[in-house]
């Protein structure tokens, strides 16, 4: 745990020197109200997107996981992103703007309770077929999200949605991502819950809980985390499903344990790629979105092809 911090700081320290505008620790001591301005307005708030947006997908996707009794569950894989999107939409559509949080986290729990619910039902043998369920599910969600786009002349501002880029975040834009924090705590503190749930419908009830309730409550962390990245920075796709994996694989499966840990691997794995982004092809940058599907989608095929009994 102390070497991912150590990391983080590391990365967080470079990253508040890496862009187009000079700024340094030099100039910085100096007191230069050009790098100050630059370093309140632009790169902290930046860096404080990057490190909770990494950090509430990661937990989301944890969560996921372990209420659908699923690796390969994830908000990307799973229609959560795609609901986000389709309440903002319909909170254009309606209301004129984008800023109705209670519709877009209505919509985005709702559909992802309707995902949850489905799987549950039915009965696969190859857990591959849920994230593929998942993503067809997303799709039909995308495509009515891209219709009222459509027909309403909002595809440009939709679009904006589908490519994560913290290239425009500056201070008063993210305020939004602090709710990964106290959902974090009540994640700490409802982990054995959730656990539970993920034993399975017969467990929980045996050990005394609502299995219903405890369903909902994690669909509902789920679906805010998720939803509330997409409107701030946009869709991050696979983070979710790669960084559980990769900390179950070195620490195990304990979800109270490994919060904090898929916490600063998501946040170190998202700012490690923005850092790439910034550098790439500098004094233009990419988008984060682009390395982030490159690595989580090499990870799914490696997730897939190592065989049922790691699933």
């Amino acid at each position: 745990m102390l070497k991912l911090l150590f990391l983080l700081g590391l990365l967080s320290l470079a990253s508040l020197f890496v862009g187009v505008s000079e700024l340094s620790p030099a100039l910085l001591l100096a007191g230069d109200s050009q790098a100050l301005e630059l370093l309140f307005t632009s790169r902290l708030p930046r860096l404080l997107s990057i490190v909770l947006a990494g950090a509430g997908l990661s937990i989301a996707g944890l969560v996921m996981q372990q209420i659908s009794q699923n690796r390969f569950a994830a908000p990307s894989t799973t229609g959560t992103i795609e609901c986000a999107m389709l309440g903002y939409m319909l909170s254009l559509v309606f209301f004129g703007n984008g800023n109705q949080l209670w519709l877009i986290f209505s919509i985005s729990i709702f559909g992802t309770l309707l995902f949850v619910t489905l799987i549950q039902r039915i009965q696969f043998r190859n857990a591959v077929f849920v994230p593929l369920i998942g993503i067809i599910y997303g799709s039909i969600i995308s495509s009515c999200a891209t219709f009222l786009a459509y027909k309403y002349d909002a595809l440009q501002m939709l679009s904006s949605w589908t490519v994560a880029n913290f290239a425009s975040i500056l201070k008063g834009d993210y305020e939004l991502l602090y709710i990964a924090l106290p959902i974090a705590a009540f994640t700490y503190a409802y982990a054995a819950r959730i656990s539970a749930v993920g034993m399975g419908r017969d467990f929980a009830v045996g050990l005394g809980l609502s299995y219903r309730q405890v369903l909902v409550i994690g669909v509902m962390l789920v679906s805010i985390l998720s939803a509330s990245v997409v409107m701030i920075v946009g869709a991050l796709p696979f983070i979710g499903l790669l960084v559980p994996n990769l900390v179950s694989i070195f620490y195990g499966d304990n979800l109270r344990k490994n919060i904090s840990r898929v916490a600063i691997v998501g946040a170190l794995l998202v700012l490690a790629c923005d850092i790439v982004s910034r550098l790439i092809i500098f004094p233009y940058e990419i988008p984060v979105s682009m390395l982030v599907s490159i690595l989580g989608g090499l990870a799914f095929i490696y997730l897939i092809t190592k065989g049922p009994k790691n699933v």
